[in-house]
């Protein structure tokens, strides 16, 4: 299994971003893909997860409303679209997937594979 994670970049304030994760061995709606973030000197926290491309999608609350994440199965794909971008946005941004339905989705031991991070800078 390998997780590309790609898309990031340096944006203004309000500026807009889309991450892209393509997924190789894996079957997307066998697993729960997840978006996870970690700026400097912070723990990873999660930023969104979906676990099936006909599911309910979850967004932790400093990103809901701002980021959509999305899949696409016939690419193997997983996206997060971000709008409206704030420089507490700034981290580095991963791709996670674990096998099944996570009851919390959040736990980032919980996952088995990682993409390698992409950077996302927002300047002020």
């Amino acid at each position: 299994v390998q997780l590309q994670a790609s898309g990031g970049g340096l944006v203004q304030t309000g500026g807009s971003l889309r991450l892209s994760c393509a997924a190789s061995g894996l079957i997307l709606d066998e697993y729960t893909i997840s978006w996870f973030r970690q700026a400097p000197g912070k723990e990873r926290e999660g930023v969104a997860c979906i676990t099936s491309s006909s599911g309910p999608v979850y967004y932790e609350d400093p990103v809901r409303g701002r980021f959509t994440m999305s899949s696409n199965n016939a690419e193997n794909t997983v996206y997060l679209q971000m709008n409206g971008l704030k420089p507490e946005d700034t981290a580095v941004y991963y791709c996670a997937a674990a096998w099944g339905v996570l009851p919390d989705w959040g736990l980032p031991l919980a996952y088995d594979y990682w993409g390698q991070g992409t950077q996302v800078t927002v300047s002020s």
